[in-house]
């Protein structure tokens, strides 16, 4: 690493950071990792089969009043689930058969070794991206079967049970992938214990699976615990609410370890902390990624609903902050679709999948919590929708200290995290301009989102693969995939490895102005520092009211006025209807087109059509969708 990155990165990450991350490197190359998670540890036995019926379940199970009922598109997905079949993603489905063996990787074929998980590396060309060996390993799907035996009034036990037992003959404690990240553990835990709670009767669930699964829980939940540094100072994102929560919640879910009593009050204060920091005052979440903050979403409706049906009460700060993430989303929510801008880092998670709505639609998950908090769902007469709730809330909500969110049309602003939000009758603008206190995300600051009556006709092109060739990963993580400025043709930020950037873009200010026929948003930021010279870069957006036009003015400077080479560059999926003309110089020109991609769903990727201004300090653009008027 060159000694300027260095130093960003003390800057940027802090000296616990840095400090961390040598002394975690020191502990995989000296084995101490090793002996701290032990291969062969000692069994683990507290409690036997008829001791784990009688310990109450963490929260209510679904009732009788959605038993039957079951639709087509549910028997198809479990279906296939039996054929073999897993959907990666939330998207796209993948055979690996009935007896897939967990650790070889679907997309790349590479089969993982027993190796301790220190020695297991997360990015690599030759192994390709982990998070098609985590997958399935999740066992997401669980929650699948589990829908279609409520809706269908069968018996799946047995066959889940089967799975639990394979991944377990698989995978030995501490070795292979499926051991390297405590999320993925924490996940694996509260899938299993859906399944183990909802057919704790079973007579499929016998003294010697108990025995296996009891050993098993216990040292994932000790592998979370033992590691928990790594996600609060390492990585510090959605890692670290679902690690501290699973520790959290562990007395609640498995009683009868002894151990429990320990992690579950140093979880409750670590998730208390990371909720403080993470989500901030505004709503906004340090992640700068819708689909991650649906995760936070999903993973604070359960803990919230864990806690209060077990009175152990979270402070108000998680609760206030629950309800003000809401707020936001909600705000920047198509209200046709459900979707929100395809914004930010997006690797596909959708923890729990309690319904058969596409990935892209959030109503599910944001009707849920918005049911736990204020006692009524957001989305009326719709019961697709709805199951969500009834799995993750329960027919009534356990709290209802928050009114209902009502989101009119006007502008809306959360300057901590910096979004600008224009909504009008089913036009929605969404603006980025965001200071970082914390790491970013991708080099994404003033992108300019733009949906009209369900359609996004300005958007973000994505997230792709978090592991796949340098050209596509700095093209979907970088700003040349985003509806900004770029200089030079670089990025607004240096990419470094993995997901890390040096020379931080910060907001210098953003002002949002009606007008009697106009909305209006002034924002400026700072960025390409790392091209010799600090750019100010001001985006002016002019949004006339009742109207399918938008103007936006690009202004880029530098404190000794350097001439620049800048490109703005646009992303649509309906050129056909979107006309961009700009201004320069005094002339008013047409794009020029080039070759991009767009990812709408992590691991998928296809052509897109990219157009660009090129410009040296100032343009003024007008953007026309060609219909009627609102």
């Amino acid at each position: 690493m060159k000694l300027n990155q260095a130093i960003q990165l003390l800057k940027n990450m802090g000296l616990r950071y840095v400090v961390y991350r040598v002394q975690h490197e020191v502990e995989k190359k000296t084995g101490r990792l090793k002996k701290k998670f032990p291969v062969e540890p000692s069994k683990k036995s507290y409690a036997s089969l008829s001791e784990w019926r009688k310990t109450p379940n963490a929260f209510d199970l679904p009732n009788i009043g959605i038993r039957g009922g079951g639709n087509d598109d549910l028997k198809k997905e479990v279906t296939n689930i039996f054929e073999g079949k897993i959907l990666f993603f939330s998207k796209e489905w993948k055979h690996l058969g009935e007896d897939y063996d967990w650790v070889c990787n679907p997309d790349s074929g590479y089969k993982y070794p027993m190796k301790h998980w220190s020695e297991i590396p997360d990015f690599s060309a030759e192994i390709g991206d982990i998070k098609y060996v985590w997958e399935k390993s999740r066992f997401t799907y669980f929650q699948t079967v589990l829908r279609h035996d409520v809706q269908f009034e069968s018996d799946s036990s047995e066959w889940l049970f089967s799975q639990m037992d394979s991944w377990i003959a698989a995978n030995p404690i501490n070795q292979g992938p499926n051991w390297r990240c405590s999320q993925e553990i924490s996940l694996r835990l509260l899938n299993w214990y859906f399944v183990l709670s909802f057919y704790r009767q079973s007579e499929n669930l016998t003294e010697s699976r108990w025995a296996s699964y009891e050993h098993v829980i216990y040292w994932q939940l000790h592998h979370v615990y033992s590691h928990i540094d790594f996600s609060r100072i390492a990585v510090r994102n959605n890692h670290a609410i679902t690690e501290t929560g699973i520790l959290f919640i562990s007395k609640s879910l498995f009683p009868f370890f002894p151990d429990t009593k320990k992690w579950s009050l140093k979880g409750k204060a670590w998730l208390e902390q990371e909720v403080a920091y993470q989500v901030y005052e505004d709503g906004t979440f340090l992640q700068f990624s819708m689909n991650y903050h649906r995760v936070l979403v999903q993973l604070l409706t359960l803990f919230i609903r864990i806690s209060e049906h077990n009175g152990l009460n979270l402070s108000n700060v998680v609760l206030d902050r629950a309800y003000e993430s809401l707020k936001f989303l909600l705000s920047c929510q198509d209200t046709i679709t459900g979707h929100l801008p395809n914004y930010g880092a997006n690797d596909g998670a959708l923890f729990f999948k309690w319904t058969s709505t596409d990935f892209r639609d959030y109503r599910p998950q944001l009707n849920s919590l918005h049911k736990l908090l204020t006692g009524q769902v957001y989305y009326r007469s719709n019961e697709t929708v709805d199951e969500d709730s009834i799995w993750m809330v329960g027919s009534q909500a356990t709290s209802e200290r928050f009114t209902p969110i009502i989101i009119n049309d006007g502008m809306y602003r959360f300057e901590i995290g910096g979004y600008y939000i224009i909504r009008e009758e089913e036009v929605l603008s969404f603006l980025r301009c965001g200071n970082h206190k914390d790491r970013p995300s991708q080099a994404d600051n003033l992108h300019l989102d733009i949906w009209v009556k369900g359609v996004n006709i300005l958007r973000d092109a994505g997230s792709y693969k978090y592991n796949t060739e340098p050209g596509l990963v700095n093209y979907f993580m970088g700003s040349k995939s985003h509806n900004t400025v770029l200089i030079n043709g670089e990025s607004q930020m240096k990419k470094g490895s993995r997901f890390i950037w040096y020379y931080w873009t910060q907001s210098l200010g953003c002002t949002m102005l009606e007008m009697d026929d106009s909305y209006v948003i002034i924002a400026k930021i700072t960025a390409f520092e790392f091209l010799g010279y600090k750019v100010m870069h001001e985006r002016r957006i002019v949004k006339p009211k009742n109207t399918l036009e938008w103007e936006i003015q690009d202004e880029v400077s530098t404190k000794d006025n350097e001439e620049l080479k800048a490109q703005q560059i646009w992303h649509s999926a309906s050129w056909n209807q979107v006309h961009l003309e700009a201004n320069v110089d005094g002339n008013w020109i047409g794009p020029t087109e080039s070759n991009g991609y767009y990812s709408g769903y992590y691991g998928l990727m296809e052509s897109s059509l990219d157009k660009s201004f090129q410009f040296t300090n100032s343009i003024t653009t007008k953007i026309i969708y060609k219909n009627s008027e609102l």
